[in-house]
């Protein structure tokens, strides 16, 4: 009785708001996009998000566009202006697309040891060992590293590069310094993917809010579909992660417990890159509402505009649920 009266009440609140049909996240998934982009010459548009996937061997295209793709849980590949990429491969554990032309960006917030995440530019092959922010140009043949740590393959010989290394892959493979805070103030596929960053991370503290709201819904780290921002966005396992540009993201634990919460941004800069951050307060939010919980409560009030997000992803891999 109490599984058919929770699946009335995700049915009754399905049919309250506009969903664009989000389909179970992996690998693939289109999160967003802006202006023109395609896919296998197919015009995208705002109601394919969460519903239009990249498969293997489909190409997704931009002219005067930009789209933002899922990868691993935690993971954002996001295409510049007059660029493409090929999936190649779209498994949790396999992840693998090629940059045919363009640019791309990748922010990372989680890369655990079972992941294979690659991105091909040109002849070279990719790996991406740890979180950070990677930039691809495969006009100029470029990776640069602003964060993180990344494997280059190329011709039987690699290179590890680190953040704030460059390595130019039509060259022999070798890994040089570079300004990460003049390429940043000058590239804006960086501020719209930061920008990008910080809506998510809203996201991210609006759904995790909600499952200790509505008590239900949580199924563990993984992405989870808002359908008040309008994509997925990342809630990990358990406390509190920051993204490489500095923006956080909300387990529901977070949320959870005797004091009231809530989500503010703020400006933190680190060394080189130019970038965000979030931070948890006490009291009302003006957007989110009051803060959940409080001394002593065993339930919870639902303030107004967060109930019912839904929620996909979790422990299964991307999992199902939804």
């Amino acid at each position: 009785m109490l599984r058919l009266g929770r699946l009335a009440f995700m049915a009754a609140l399905a049919g309250s708001v506009a969903l664009f049909g989000a389909i179970p996240p992996h690998p693939g998934v289109l999160n967003y996009v802006e202006g023109a982009a395609t896919i296998d010459g197919t015009g995208l548009n705002s109601k394919s998000i969460g519903s239009a996937e990249l498969a293997p061997g489909q190409i997704l295209s931009t002219t005067e566009g930009k789209a933002e793709l899922l990868l691993t849980p935690g993971v954002f590949l996001r295409l510049g202006d007059n660029s493409a990429v090929r999936m190649i491969s779209p498994g949790l554990t396999d992840t693998r697309v090629q940059l045919l032309n363009g640019r791309a960006m990748v922010e990372a917030t989680v890369v655990h040891k079972e992941n294979n995440i690659r991105i091909q530019e040109g002849a070279a092959q990719i790996a991406l060992l740890k979180s950070g922010l990677y930039s691809f140009d495969a006009d100029r043949g470029l990776v640069a590293v602003y964060d993180g740590k990344a494997r280059v393959s190329a011709d039987d010989r690699s290179v590890e590069v680190k953040g704030g290394r460059e390595v130019n892959v039509n060259e022999p493979l070798k890994a040089e310094k570079f300004d990460k805070k003049a390429a940043a103030e000058a590239d804006p596929l960086y501020a719209w993917s930061k920008v990008r960053s910080e809506y998510l991370s809203e996201a991210s503290a609006a759904s995790a809010r909600t499952v200790v709201v509505n008590n239900y819904g949580w199924f563990g780290g993984g992405w989870y579909w808002n359908p008040w921002f309008g994509a997925y966005s990342f809630l990990p396992g358990d406390g509190l992660l920051y993204s490489p540009f500095g923006w956080g993201f909300y387990s529901p634990f977070v949320f959870y417990g005797s004091t009231y919460y809530y989500y503010t941004p703020h400006v933190h800069r680190s060394p080189g890159v130019i970038a965000g951050a979030g931070r948890v307060n006490s009291g009302i939010h003006p957007r989110l509402g009051p803060g959940i919980g409080g001394p002593g409560a065993s339930s919870f009030s639902r303030p107004g505009g967060l109930n019912g997000a839904r929620m996909s992803g979790g422990a299964r891999g991307f999992g199902g649920h939804r």
